[in-house]
């Protein structure tokens, strides 16, 4: 967008109009946009996710264990 120094008239009047349908439009967006969020069912959602778990998964295979043996041994170092 250009300076409004360099704007002409009809390009002020068009940016004013824009900016007006913003004002009114944006808040009545947002509240739908909120509406959506509020109804929203986890399920759903979250099922286009489950091909990139699949993938992750398949690519990095969990490890033999948990983690855990090695966490508390680490911990147990920071103990001594």
């Amino acid at each position: 967008m250009k300076p409004v120094a360099d704007m002409t008239e009809q390009e002020k009047s068009q940016t004013r109009a824009w900016i007006k349908n913003w004002q009114e439009l944006g808040p009545i967006l947002e509240e739908l946009r909120h509406e959506e969020l509020r109804n929203i069912k986890e399920v759903t959602s979250l099922a286009p996710f489950n091909s990139f778990f699949r993938t992750a998964i398949r690519e990095n295979p969990p490890g033999p264990t948990s983690g855990l043996i090695e966490q508390q041994a680490f911990f147990a170092k920071g103990r001594s």
